[in-house]
């Protein structure tokens, strides 16, 4: 007598009916064809991944399970929210849509299959393997294996009339949802320089999607690799050498982010001097500006003729003096030095002419003293001047005495005996000509 079930097992009663026919046949010697053992009527088959992406040539793990009269579990799409786009400040995450997959399962009065019962597995891209597997206990596990082509999965899995299906695993850059990129440093020198740039590749549960390329661009200078892929931390680097602020892109499959790399503000130095030609001997003024957001370490003036003078830290507008002491043209360049170490130069151009002889005026404080007066004389100077070093006068015939040398620009004297006195001043300058001057006073005799 064969075992009781009720009706839900009837159709496993129907096989074991089957199966002990085709044994009691065998026994006697007539054979009997294996036919496979599938999923009988009313079986509903269930698929899930072990994950929802898979890098390119990687593999998953695929879970099957087969109920007899059970209730089919579906698959939605459900909607990814937008990212925020790159703010530009060194990091961005990239803009787009994407879908994933939700199970939601009912619970049904039915049973698993019998053990042994055939699955076979079919996919739109890549491979199952093996292909066909059998269940114990209801499952089935199979693996996926992703070759090197990118885009979203179908499997689909079928025993008997039974069927169930999986969409939307994602393969290699589909798998992408955000992108991430840094950029260290995100600010250079104010000449420009190198910056380290890192794109880090994520799926939709922030999990890094390895294997992928990354296209990277630049609105300025130069990156070292246009594409790279993304290692097992889901990151694809490059470099980009640049000497003016830059914006480096990264894309994915649509997915984008951008990063902005800058500079130190430039010292913004700038220097003048005079438009026209100067002579030796004269002081020449220049003026020193750096922009008003520098922060300046140190500037210092090289004249062009051998001297320089360091003005430190400044800050605006600074003016300066120089004497040349030699005609010719010279090249005045002024040097603005940051806090990082970078230097800015700029430079002006001047033409210096011979030096020439200031003008000397001697006045005397009575041009018609008498016999043994004493008289004031003063050297008036004008023109070209640099620092007076001595007037050197004589007096003529008759005078207390020839001669004089005077630091100051005045001197006494008196004469013992009348008639037209010459008087002469030579005024010595630390640089430059010596300029001379006269005048004559009438010693009249006294009453």
């Amino acid at each position: 007598m064969l075992p009781h079930t009720d009706r839900r097992n009837r159709p496993g009663a129907l096989r074991l009916l089957l199966g002990l026919a085709c044994a009691s046949v065998l026994s006697v010697a007539f054979g009997c064809d294996k036919v496979p053992l599938l999923a009988p009527t009313g079986s509903v088959i269930t698929i899930f991944p072990a994950a929802s992406a898979v890098p390119v040539n990687g593999e998953v793990e695929i879970v099957a399970t087969v109920i007899e009269q059970g209730v089919a579990s579906t698959s939605t799409p459900t909607p990814t929210p937008t990212p925020a786009p790159g703010t530009g400040t060194g990091t961005g995450t990239g803009t787009g849509t994407g879908t994933g997959t939700t199970t939601t399962t009912t619970t049904g009065a039915g049973t698993p299959v019998q053990n042994g019962t055939l699955v076979s597995f079919t996919t739109t891209i890549g491979r199952i393997e093996p292909a066909e597997a059998r269940t114990q206990n209801g499952l089935v596990r199979v693996r996926f294996v992703a070759g090197t082509q990118s885009g979203t999965a179908t499997i689909t899995a079928f025993s008997g009339g039974a069927s169930g299906r999986l969409e939307n695993l994602r393969i290699g850059t589909a798998a992408a949802e955000r992108v991430v990129l840094t950029a260290s440093p995100q600010t250079l020198g104010c000449t420009g320089g190198t910056s380290q740039v890192s794109a880090r590749v994520e799926d939709l549960s922030g999990a890094p999607v390895t294997g992928v390329p990354v296209n990277f661009s630049t609105n300025a200078g130069q990156l070292s690799a246009a594409t790279a892929q993304t290692d097992s931390s889901g990151v694809a680097r490059t470099q980009l050498t640049t000497t003016r602020e830059a914006t480096i892109s990264a894309n994915v499959a649509g997915r984008t982010a951008e990063a902005t790399v800058r500079l130190n503000p430039r010292t913004g130095i700038s220097i003048s001097g005079p438009t026209t030609a100067v002579s030796a001997g004269v002081p020449t003024t220049f003026t020193v500006n750096v922009g008003s957001d520098a922060i300046i370490s140190n500037v210092e003036v090289n004249f062009g003729d051998g001297r320089v003078l360091p003005l430190g830290s400044i800050s605006g507008s600074t003016t300066v003096q120089h004497t040349y002491t030699e005609a010719g043209s010279y090249t005045v360049r002024a040097i603005a030095r940051d806090p990082s170490g970078c230097d800015e130069q700029v430079a002006t151009s001047l033409t210096i002419l011979p030096g020439q002889p200031p003008g000397v005026t001697v006045t005397a404080s009575n041009n018609r003293p008498t016999v043994n007066e004493t008289v004031v004389l003063t050297a008036n100077v004008t023109g070209a001047t640099s620092t007076i070093q001595r007037y050197e006068w004589t007096f003529g015939p008759g005078a207390d005495r020839p001669s004089a040398v005077t630091t100051g620009n005045q001197v006494t004297v008196s004469w013992s005996t009348p008639g037209t006195k010459v008087i002469t001043v030579t005024v010595i300058q630390s640089v430059g000509p010596s300029g001379n001057g006269s005048t004559t006073v009438t010693v009249v005799p006294g009453f």
